[in-house]
């Protein structure tokens, strides 16, 4: 049998979707009185747009609702099930009611950013001619997921996902709307439990809607659903990490941001989560010892060595033990002086390796091994630091003559790059002083 809001197979969350804007909780900067997307709610007029936002913030049901209101047919499909077939019978169905009679059709596709280009091609045209209005759901960032063509053509408006008390309101609407079926059973919901539901949820209405029809399937008629009850449906985390998707990107930026910004309070918070939405330990110790070479370097190496040996300590021994080795590294790194000089310098190195092609190396720098190498100048004039006063070559040459000297590398002035500054800093002189002696080189 179909899944239908009147067959009480239907999920909750499907069956007490809001029909009108005044059932609609949260999305307030987009809603809000005189807000873009109220105002094209409002003109009846609808726009081709994009609906971004984590899951259960009410794409769906805003598809509907715009629809409704423009009174255009709503044309439904997923983009994890439909093809290219699926989108011509479509357009063809838009095209046939607006030869008809001139209606309008608006095409609704979940998961858009599961479409390839040829499939986002198919129906540009038809946005472009005006066949049918477009409108998109995705939870994933759309400049990486949709094509330029279509971004162009399509308003982006970004959902947020709902506060607790916004949360706490959809279940207590959800308790006396007589379409929900739970009405009819005279159950309650205890605030506590109602808190413990909004915070299981992460801010998806359709997650806590579906976590009280566990509860209330838990419970007789009349009673009142407890903290207790919710814990035990609750059995699992909900909270929303997305190994893959913008979730997962945007903390651990968030987590490489409060250590470089030095923030061991925060580094740590951002540890813990993504930790307990899901992430691999051994990846997150990986992107501690980028962190310890990018954003510390040689300010304090001792960084690095303990990123590499809380790696070790989880990579041994597993969780919960090794988390701690990570806690404790990441409040090293966030506390330790910071310097991204050996990172910028790899850069530019990079940079110019790539831009001047294979320059030979320098005759007084190649190997000599054999007789004829030797004979043809390799390693001649070559001088040994260590024989030079200071164990110092001053003024010697390293880059291909064609290069010219680079100076990639400026320690800055904390940690132990203080001291590393102050011996090039000598070393320069002595290079000073030696070209002055021998009349300057080119």
């Amino acid at each position: 049998m179909p899944a239908t809001r009147d067959n009480p197979q239907t999920p909750l969350a499907e069956r007490l979707r809001p029909a009108s804007l005044e059932d609609f909780r949260g999305q307030s900067h987009l809603l809000g009185p005189d807000k873009p997307l109220r105002r094209a709610l409002e003109s009846g007029r609808a726009h081709s747009m994009i609906l971004w936002g984590p899951p259960g913030t009410g794409k769906t049901t805003l598809a509907r609702l715009i629809a409704a209101r423009a009174e255009a047919e709503l044309i439904t499909l997923s983009a994890v099930l439909a093809g290219v077939k699926e989108i011509r019978e479509a357009v063809a169905r838009a095209q046939a009611r607006l030869a008809a009679d001139g209606a309008a059709s608006l095409l609704f596709i979940d998961e858009v950013h599961r479409f390839n280009k040829a499939q986002q091609d198919a129906f540009l045209p038809h946005v472009e001619d005006g066949t049918l209005t477009f409108i998109g759901a995705t939870t994933e960032n759309p400049s990486f997921a949709l094509n330029n063509a279509l971004l162009s053509r399509a308003r982006v408006y970004v959902l947020q996902s709902l506060d607790a008390d916004d949360l706490v309101a959809v279940l207590e609407r959800a308790l006396h709307d007589p379409r929900g079926g739970l009405a009819a059973r005279g159950l309650a919901l205890a605030p506590e439990a109602a808190r413990l539901i909004a915070e299981g949820a992460d801010g998806d209405a359709r997650s806590a809607l579906n976590l009280l029809e566990l509860a209330a399937a838990a419970v007789d008629e009349g009673a009142v659903i407890g903290r207790d009850t919710v814990a035990a449906v609750a059995s699992a985390s909900l909270r929303r990490f997305d190994r893959g998707g913008d979730d997962f990107y945007d903390q651990i930026s968030a987590l490489h941001k409060s250590v470089r910004g030095s923030a061991p309070d925060a580094a740590l918070y951002w540890l813990a989560r993504m930790l307990d939405g899901g992430c691999d330990p051994l990846y997150l110790a990986r992107r501690l010892v980028r962190i310890a070479s990018e954003d510390i370097g040689n300010a304090d190496p001792r960084a690095l060595d303990l990123a590499l040996n809380a790696w070790e300590a989880q990579a041994r021994l597993g969780s919960p033990e090794g988390e701690l080795a990570l806690a404790q590294a990441t409040v090293y790194l966030a506390c330790a002086a910071k310097s991204n000089a050996v990172y910028t310098a790899w850069k530019a190195a990079q940079a110019d390796a790539r831009a001047s092609g294979s320059l030979g190396v320098p005759l007084h720098l190649r190997n000599a091994p054999t007789r004829l190498m030797k004979e043809l100048g390799h390693g001649r004039r070559y001088r040994y630091a260590h024989d030079e006063p200071e164990g110092y070559a001053a003024d010697e040459r390293y880059f291909p003559e064609e290069l010219g000297e680079r100076r990639y590398y400026a320690p800055v002035d904390r940690g132990l790059e203080i001291r590393i500054r102050e011996k090039l800093e000598r070393l320069a002189a002595l290079d000073r002083a030696a070209r002055a002696r021998h009349g300057g080189r080119g």
